[in-house]
């Protein structure tokens, strides 16, 4: 018997299994995966949960505009006329494919990533000891990918793939730069986490839109300290507002360095709808807040 949850944790073997499903209608895809990921079976007809309600989402709510938005290159045009370019970090530039980056003209420090996807990011703080033919491998394979097979989360599918290079952004004082992702229901920020330890062992902490800690449990644990309220949470409450209207549900990622906000991402389908929030109750108070 197929062991799916553990081809699911390997990542080549689950690239490899959901490209063999790419012929799969959406609605049945959705149904298999979620019960493969869940363990529950997806109720499309009448959802509940948050998680469920995302599924539908992908079905029903369909607006192609959003494709601008989850685009990293695109999305900059949607940020400088909403709020201004100085919410984004600095683009150095953006390419089809590996062999067209000029390094001669990046900086010794930068971020080089893929705009349609999440987690191709390479970090470089000394270009001197790149491997060219790593990284090649790593980006033209990433670009190659649609990520919109794996979740079927169609803001996706028609995102042009490029590889992009952003100014390195640090602290003054070192310490690195949390996100702060927000879950927004048309326009109304309810609650959000703070992602920490990326580089070691990955923790969640959730919190109410008064910075107080939520019992919440969501796909990582939570951290073991004490994770700073940020100096500009108020404003990006508001900008949370100002970026979320009209959209049924999506996730803000912003960023806070030396007390001045910037924009990270969107995204519509938190984990892809396929990680059950616990306790179990947090599944159905987060889906009351989608309205279908």
């Amino acid at each position: 018997m197929f062991d799916y949850k553990k081809i699911f944790r390997n990542r080549e073997a689950r690239l490899k299994l959901i490209d063999s499903l790419k012929f799969i209608p959406t609605k049945p895809y959705l149904k298999l995966v979620y019960k493969i990921k869940t363990g529950k079976a997806l109720n499309l007809d009448s959802p509940v949960g948050f998680c469920e309600k995302l599924q539908w989402l992908k079905i029903h709510d369909i607006h192609p505009e959003y494709t601008q938005l989850v685009d990293k290159t695109a999305v900059r045009d949607y940020i400088t006329e909403k709020i201004g370019e100085d919410y984004l970090f600095p683009l150095l530039g953006s390419w089809e494919k590996f062999e067209d980056i000029d390094f001669d003209s990046l900086p010794d420090k930068f971020v080089l990533k893929c705009n349609h996807d999440s987690g191709s990011v390479k970090i470089i703080t000394d270009k001197s000891q790149i491997n060219k033919d790593e990284l090649s491998a790593f980006f033209n394979g990433r670009l190659k990918l649609n990520p919109y097979n794996a979740g079927r989360e169609y803001p996706y599918k028609d995102v042009k793939p490029l590889i992009m290079a952003e100014k390195f952004m640090e602290s003054s004082d070192g310490k690195g730069i949390n996100d702060y992702k927000f879950f927004c229901f048309d326009g109304k920020p309810e609650i959000m986490f703070v992602a920490t330890d990326r580089a070691v062992d990955v923790r969640f902490d959730f919190y109410d839109m008064s910075f107080n800690h939520l019992p919440i449990y969501n796909i990582h644990p939570n951290s073991d300290g004490v994770v700073e309220k940020p100096k500009c949470f108020d404003e990006m409450k508001q900008l949370c507002e100002k970026l979320t209207k009209g959209m049924k549900f999506v996730r803000l990622d912003l960023y806070e360095i030396d007390g001045k906000v910037y924009f990270g991402e969107f995204t519509f389908f938190h984990g892809g709808g396929f990680y059950l929030f616990e306790p179990d109750e947090w599944e159905k108070k987060l889906g009351d807040l989608i309205k279908i």
